[in-house]
């Protein structure tokens, strides 16, 4: 693929093609992705729906360069990335890979306000702006009252809204969101996956969000599920 196009906006800014992964299972071998291929889009919400153990979290392992797959490639904004070296690898994700998990991974001793910061501090953004752009994430996600709270002052909700701010702070090309909202309770839940939904659409970004939940199918534009270790629309 042509690195410009995707920047350009006229390819997929998240392509994966025939990705394969096995780990040892007893006497053999078991085949968690099985030559999966897909794309997102430039501001696409796709949904990867299915339930734990079927391969959601090893796809996006993969897709986020953090986890090399036995064969296949993944491609990021044009750049083919399974050949990099490390350094690159690690660049492509600083840059313009966004992640989301089931758990926060919020730092205990900063405030909600310095841990959306995190991410633009270590890249060497000064603190006056990382702070600027962090408050303006968390107010979008209506924080605005609980940006000087420590983690352990803030709710499940709160904490879950921090991090998707922390995860879009640096500004990625795409988000991957694994099981975003799987430890919360339904009503939290459909809440704060409005909030990821809303933050997502006003930056523009393409999204890949695994979840088990499918009352939350509604708020995609394409909808994947694992089957035999491959993604396919439903």
């Amino acid at each position: 693929m042509n690195e410009s196009m995707a920047s350009e906006g006229r390819g997929p800014v998240l392509r994966l093609a025939g990705l394969k992964r096995r780990y040892p299972s007893g006497d053999g071998f078991l085949e968690v992705l099985n030559g999966v291929d897909l794309h997102v889009d430039a501001g696409e919400f796709v949904g990867l729906i299915g339930p734990s153990g079927s391969g959601k979290s090893t796809l996006l392992h993969a897709a986020g360069l953090l986890e090399k797959p036995d064969a296949g490639e993944v491609w990021v904004d044009g750049q083919s990335c399974l050949g990099m070296n490390d350094r690159a690898r690690t660049a492509v994700r600083r840059n313009a890979i966004g992640f989301v998990y089931q758990f926060h991974h919020l730092l205990p001793e900063f405030t909600a306000l310095d841990n959306v910061a995190m991410p633009l501090r270590i890249a060497g953004v000064s603190l006056r702006k990382a702070r600027a752009e962090a408050a303006r994430l968390l107010e979008m996600m209506g924080l605005q009252e609980r940006m000087q709270h420590q983690p352990s002052q803030l709710s499940g909700g709160e904490q879950q809204r921090v991090a998707i701010a922390r995860a879009l702070v640096g500004r990625p090309r795409i988000l991957l969101a694994d099981e975003p909202t799987g430890n919360l309770d339904p009503h939290t839940s459909a809440a704060v996956f409005q909030s990821l939904f809303d933050l997502v659409r006003i930056e523009k970004v393409a999204a890949l969000v695994a979840t088990h939940n499918h009352d939350l199918r509604s708020y995609m534009d394409r909808v994947l599920t694992m089957s035999e270790g491959r993604a396919v629309p439903v």
